[in-house]
């Protein structure tokens, strides 16, 4: 019989939009010789199953299942691709786990690490990661910070974003001293912790990941070109940006980077595909290599990053989705 997949969407961070186009590039992808798929939609307490007919079912959460007109569905998998909260921080894979249905991301301290943009980088530093120096805020400690410490350890300019959330908004490149107040007001409204990070200058980069019982498969690298000042949500999702897939770096870097990102998968215990994303400094051949962010549930659009390179590596993208899947069973 068919295994049925719930394709988790939505969330409650500022791109849930951006994440039921997600669901729909899983949908469109996933062999429906093999599964019967459904999208759920997850908004704060309302989880509605969008049927084929165009209706909705109420998710009954005790379960995970819904009714269909050809009677109750309880889905076997769950693919989750929410950017944001609750299926990138930990909270729904806590609670698949209560009811025992498998997902295709990491575990919940996998994913709670991953969220935390502060937690992470400082986790991997212990492991000799190179990641950009930065600062924690916290909202209740907004009144002990010290802008001039801040500008002297980290230096002009300097990125603010909030450090727990899935998406780009609230993210500001500060180049001059009086635009950090209003920056760290910014990425406050987004999120209750505020990091600030160094700038480094380079060739920003990223690596897609997936790994099974059988396979382990590092993805081409796309090089990631914008005229924005920097990759955000305008770059991503509006077309301002350049993606060129495989990147124009050295052969010899990109084996490092390759090799770097099979490696931090195994440090956290990653599920499933992720992506990281890197930044290239330094003489062409011998660039120091700095870990940005790794995205354990990253953009399944036609046009995203991992459709992309799944299709650059020659392999087929509802086989890998199928791979990913059976793993769990």
């Amino acid at each position: 019989m068919k295994r049925t997949i719930a394709i988790i969407a939505g969330g409650d961070s500022s791109e849930h939009d951006v994440s039921m186009r997600s669901a729909q590039g899983i949908l469109s992808f996933i062999n429906k010789d093999k599964y019967n798929c459904y999208i759920v939609e997850i908004k704060a307490t309302s989880w509605q199953a969008l049927l084929p007919d165009g209706s909705h079912s109420e998710v009954n959460r005790n379960d995970f299942s819904f009714a269909t007109p050809q009677g109750i569905i309880k889905p076997d998998y769950a693919y989750i691709t929410i950017h944001g909260k609750p299926g990138e921080n930990g909270v729904l894979q806590g609670y698949l786990d209560l009811i025992k249905m498998p997902y295709s991301t990491g575990g919940v301290l996998v994913e709670a690490l991953t969220f935390n943009k502060f937690t992470l980088n400082n986790y991997l530093k212990s492991w000799g990661i190179r990641v950009a120096d930065s600062i924690l805020l916290r909202h209740n400690q907004i009144s002990s910070y010290n802008e001039e410490e801040i500008i002297n350890r980290l230096g002009l300019p300097c990125f603010v974003k909030p450090n727990a959330d899935g998406s780009s908004f609230g993210v500001t490149k500060v180049k001059e001293a009086s635009q950090l107040s209003s920056a760290i007001q910014a990425a406050f409204k987004e999120d209750n912790e505020v990091m600030i990070e160094s700038f480094l200058n380079g060739t920003e980069i990223t690596c897609g990941c997936y790994k099974t019982k059988t396979e382990c498969r590092v993805l081409p690298i796309t090089e990631v070109v914008t005229d924005q000042e920097f990759f955000d949500y305008d770059a991503k999702y509006n077309g301002k940006v350049e993606e060129i897939t495989p990147a124009r770096i050295d052969p010899a870097t990109a084996k490092r980077v390759s090799q770097l990102t099979s490696t931090i998968y195994d440090i956290l215990g990653c599920n499933g595909i992720i992506r990281i994303d890197y930044i290239l400094s330094g003489e062409p051949g011998n660039e120091t290599i700095t870990m940005l962010e790794v995205n354990t549930t990253p953009g399944m659009t036609a046009t995203s990053f991992i459709p992309q390179q799944i299709k650059a590596a020659g392999l087929d993208i509802g086989e890998v989705l199928s791979q990913i899947i059976e793993n769990s069973f």
